[in-house]
């Protein structure tokens, strides 16, 4: 995983100038631990690095249960939670059995309306063209 660092540094880097609307972006592995963040320029973080750090870990095990309804319900693209100050969006990357490899957390400004349209047109296929090279190499 250490060369794909970078890798992932440059997809967190490429996120962030999708829209000038998204505040935040972080990988984090199945386990919740963070690889690697991308912010907005001269944003103020609402969470410290150690809450950010929580915050995944929780965001990881919550993707667990709900991968479990993929099945029935079909594929989870992402789930998203309106707070007062952020809109907090989590996407989860999972393997060819539905099992969770790793996740995006990404923040963007409360206001912003258009959020799945932003998530499914701008940063879906680019999430998953990157993610699919990275998730057939483990496999291999």
């Amino acid at each position: 995983m250490k060369n794909n660092i970078s890798e992932f540094k440059k997809l967190c880097d490429k996120i962030i100038d999708t829209d000038s609307r998204i505040r935040y972006i972080g990988i984090a592995d199945k386990h919740g631990i963070i690889i690697t963040k991308a912010e907005r320029k001269g944003i103020l973080p609402l969470l410290n690095d150690e809450e950010t750090e929580q915050y995944a870990i929780t965001a990881s095990t919550r993707q667990y249960t709900r991968l479990r309804w993929q099945n029935v319900l079909g594929k989870l693209y992402y789930t998203c939670s309106l707070y007062e100050k952020i809109l907090r969006v989590t996407i989860p990357i999972t393997d060819q059995n539905n099992r969770l490899e790793y996740l995006l957390i990404f923040t963007l400004d409360p206001d912003t309306n258009d959020f799945d349209e932003i998530i499914m047109s701008k940063l879906m296929h680019p999430i998953n063209n990157f993610f699919s090279k990275i998730i057939n190499v483990k496999s291999n």
